[in-house]
């Protein structure tokens, strides 16, 4: 039984993951990952991983282990759409990736990574999928881990373009806004759900920002939430599809306001909605997306069949069977 290595395992998305095929038993799973002081390891404290790999020695236990490998899973990243260390960005979003990439070019092993909806930038070139340098050359990321994810898209699509030798099966993920348990390690960029998710629970008003566009009233700036069990389930079909290749959006397909989301936070507590707006930091403004909404024509074109967990049903299953609990860990 060939092994699955996923890169940034012990994160939020990865995590999952990582934990899924593990109870599934169809793979043994590796994960490498930077665990540090913190409670991350209890994101796959539930789950049987098979190995850990230390990130500075990946391509050590490839050179031992290659040859017992069916797909690397790459959603290691500097995830952080605030970091501005653009040199540390490079390393681990771009550098990295292409290695990984090359190796699994040479060694015929299956390549699935994470993109990013911020390769969009504000939206305005939208947000279609394809893989083809001519649509990529038309988006404008607004943040240097939105450029990283981007560049590394434009990598892949030159290889395919140029006739290079790509791994077996490539599929880069372009994740929106995704939600769920495991999230908790990842300070002020967990989600908008997690965030407000103390004040309603205790009953206080919850903080959304107002809007500083007038196409749009304050709290309804529009997102694609998708709860991260979509995601996995993705991953999953992929896996069992090798013959699928292609860039291709995660989200739901349909775009729904903050509002909406608090809504859900509170009614998931049986409680009254209570919600105040505050100003939008400066610095934020002019990097600001008011409108996220993911093309799903392509995944559903490649044969990907099953529906999206709605926002109502999505938040109510994380905010009662994780975040009320004493143990929140998927």
């Amino acid at each position: 039984m060939k092994r699955i290595l996923v890169t940034g395992g012990a994160g939020f998305i990865g995590s999952h993951i990582a934990g899924t095929l593990a109870d599934s038993g169809t793979h043994p799973i590796a994960v490498s990952d930077h665990f540090g002081s913190d409670d991350k390891w209890r994101n796959l404290s539930h789950h049987q991983i098979f190995e850990f790999v230390s990130p500075d020695d990946t391509f050590f236990w490839l050179q031992d282990h290659g040859h017992e490998l069916e797909a690397i899973i790459h959603m290691g990243a500097v995830s952080s759409t605030t970091e501005t260390n653009v040199d540390l960005i490079l390393e681990n979003n771009f550098a990295l990736s292409k290695a990984l990439w090359d190796w699994c070019a040479e060694h015929g092993v299956r390549f699935i990574y994470a993109s990013s909806a911020a390769t969009y930038g504000n939206g305005e070139a939208g947000f279609d999928d394809g893989h083809e340098l001519a649509t990529l050359a038309k988006f404008r990321p607004l943040n240097p881990y939105g450029w990283s994810k981007h560049i590394f898209d434009q990598f892949v699509a030159i290889a395919v373009a140029r006739g290079q030798k790509t791994p077996p099966q490539w599929v880069g993920l372009k994740f929106f806004n995704v939600y769920g348990a495991n999230e908790y390690h990842k300070g002020n960029q967990k989600s908008v759900a997690n965030q407000i998710f103390p004040h309603a629970k205790h009953g206080r008003p919850v903080h959304l920002f107002k809007s500083d566009n007038p196409q749009y009233k304050d709290g309804e700036q529009l997102r694609d939430f998708i709860y991260v069990r979509d995601c996995v389930d993705v991953v999953r079909w992929l896996l069992e599809s090798p013959k699928v290749c292609g860039l291709f959006n995660i989200g739901t397909g349909q775009a729904r306001s903050f509002a909406d989301l608090a809504r859900a936070v509170f009614s998931a507590l049986n409680l009254e909605t209570r919600i105040t707006f505050m100003d939008m930091p400066e610095e934020l403004k002019s990097k600001y997306q008011y409108f996220t909404q993911a093309n799903m024509q392509r995944l559903r074109a490649a044969g990907y069949s099953k529906p999206f967990t709605s926002l109502e049903e999505g938040v109510r299953d994380y905010v009662q069977n994780y975040l009320m609990h004493e143990d929140p860990y998927f």
